[in-house]
């Protein structure tokens, strides 16, 4: 159930949305266990000539740059489950992108459960239900 923002430069380009957001949904699930059928990708596009890194513009050092934001519920990954994932984020960028600047980020923010949902109900309110349900 994660919500990944993420920020490429570029033109919008639908066929590149949706394949970032397919390799982007498979990589949360195989290196942070989340389900792709309710992890949710927004991607949006950064003209090259007005993102820096090292105060110099994407498009004048002739790469790319990504920004990916993704929450997950608190407690729910490991320190190297989370190491991987950023790991296998930057490399899938590459292929995804081209050349991609180094100062280039994924940020993973561990939430509370309490302070976490979808679909209007919190992911705390569906741990404890799935407790209370009776074994079957």
């Amino acid at each position: 159930m994660p919500i990944i923002n993420i920020a490429v430069t570029g033109r919008p380009d639908p066929k590149r949305s949706q394949e970032i957001a397919v390799e982007v949904s498979a990589l949360t699930q195989a290196h942070l266990r989340k389900d792709p059928t309710v992890t949710a990708v927004a991607i949006s596009y950064v003209d090259p000539q007005h993102w820096f890194a090292g105060g110099k513009s994407i498009a004048s050092q002739e790469t790319n740059s990504f920004w990916l934001d993704i929450k997950v519920v608190d407690g729910t990954n490991t320190k190297q489950e989370i190491a991987g994932y950023i790991e296998a984020i930057f490399a899938a960028f590459e292929k995804l992108l081209g050349k991609v600047h180094p100062e280039s980020y994924v940020l993973v923010h561990e939430v509370s459960a309490a302070a976490y949902g979808y679909g209007g109900t919190t992911q705390e309110f569906r741990f404890i239900s799935g407790k209370l349900q009776p074994a079957a």
